[in-house]
């Protein structure tokens, strides 16, 4: 009964809470780059909303290092979005941002291959597990609440574990995206081509003793498969700017830039929230953002033999909940997924255009050339992991710690 009940709890009253968060409105709504008309684009507008990954507290799944916590409950929320935040950028370069999730199922197979891997499981790649484990090495007990700059260092590592997806994350530093920096990595010589037989996670689980690299590469006999991107000349982008826009709260000045981010078309979310609540935050309308809450806890999802694991708990399909800009709390991580090089090029003119030009006081830098006072840049290669066990946070005092630091931006 309560594996019943946890399938539909997301489902109950999905109309009548939407038509309460968002009224009928003549003001613009803004999802991921795309705008809709409350009014007459209704059906639309839930089906992109329905369609991005919802990942969320989990229960009962695998300890943790073997040892740890069974469940994130209460310190997992912002690793949850940033699982939300990668996602989109998997779902954007394999199946394209105009493709929506159906509940009576008939997925295409990249679909399932990129839900897979952010199972509850210690082989999948992008899992609470690893990401709990890599996040040791950013100075984080497993159990300890983490900020949006940290986690966006979590995906950096684990990505680079991803032959399947070969997605490049560039997290900004001293709130400066550096063009000549990004290319330099975006064109590394691609990496030798690897035969495998599944994304990260699928089907049976593999030993206690293997590296995310050995989740994502596997071979299985006939079954194996090339990397799709082996032989790109440029890797999927996902870029991922940490800032602090304010000091208690965010600084009025730049709301509007914030806004003009979720129009962008490769848009790809924003991490933040407030003090220790983190969101997922994929839109706005009027003087509000819309987000994506982790704040549910549902039992783990398994895959069954042979088959896809049930997705329907990974769809938020009631209404998507909205707060007001000025309570977002400073300290964010805005999100762009650039599939090619075009398309960056196209998201620098954007931002030269909409943020830098019209805004007295600009929310980041965009620089054409590596500063000169900052080390050489060397692109991201993969860290030392030497085993899948974890530490444990050791004491309560640490479990709700408050963001790490940035810089703070003049105000």
């Amino acid at each position: 009964m309560e594996a019943v009940l946890a399938k539909y709890e997301n489902q109950i009253n999905v109309f009548s809470e939407f038509l309460e968060d968002l009224p009928d409105t003549d003001e613009p709504v803004w999802v991921l780059g795309e705008c809709y008309n409350a009014k007459t684009e209704k059906t639309e507008l839930l089906s992109d909303v329905h369609s991005r990954l919802w990942f969320t507290y989990r229960k009962k799944f695998s300890p943790i290092g073997g040892t740890g916590p069974s469940s994130d409950a209460g310190w997992g929320c912002m690793l949850r979005c940033g699982q939300m935040i990668l996602a989109q950028a998997l779902v954007c370069s394999q199946l394209g941002r105009a493709w929506r999730w159906r509940a009576e199922g008939g997925q295409p197979e990249e679909y399932h291959r990129i839900l897979h891997c952010f199972l509850d499981r210690k082989d999948s790649c992008y899992s609470i597990h690893q990401m709990a484990q890599m996040g040791v090495g950013e100075g984080k007990s497993v159990g300890e609440w983490y900020g949006p700059n940290t986690v966006a260092q979590v995906l950096k590592k684990l990505a680079l574990f991803d032959d399947w997806n070969s997605l490049a994350v560039y997290v900004s530093m001293d709130n400066t995206v550096v063009i000549e920096d990004i290319k330099k990595q975006c064109r590394q010589a691609s990496r030798e081509s690897r035969f495998r037989p599944r994304p990260c996670g699928w089907q049976e689980p593999f030993t206690s003793r293997e590296t995310p690299e050995q989740a994502c590469s596997h071979t299985d006999g006939n079954r194996a498969t090339t990397c799709p991107h082996s032989h790109s000349d440029w890797r999927p982008l996902l870029l991922v700017i940490p800032l602090r826009m304010g000091i208690n709260r965010i600084n009025p000045v730049y709301i509007q830039a914030l806004k003009e981010c979720f129009k962008m078309p490769q848009s790809c979310g924003v991490l933040g929230g407030k003090p220790n609540l983190a969101y997922y935050f994929i839109g706005f309308v009027g003087e509000e953002l819309i987000y994506l809450d982790p704040h549910t806890t549902q039992s783990a999802g398994e895959a069954e033999a042979g088959s896809g694991v049930d997705d329907q708990s990974y769809h938020c399909l009631r209404s998507p909940r909205r707060m007001k800009i000025t309570n977002l709390d400073p300290s964010v991580a805005l999100g762009f997924f650039c599939k090619s090089e075009d398309d960056f090029d196209s998201w620098c003119n954007l931002v030269q255009q909409e943020i830098q030009m019209k805004r007295n006081l600009r929310m980041f830098e965009l620089v054409e050339n590596h500063p000169p006072h900052w080390p050489p840049f060397v692109p991201p290669t993969k860290p030392e992991v030497q085993t899948t066990g974890a530490e444990f946070i050791e004491s309560t005092d640490k479990l709700f710690e408050s963001e790490e630091e940035f810089e703070i931006l003049n105000v």
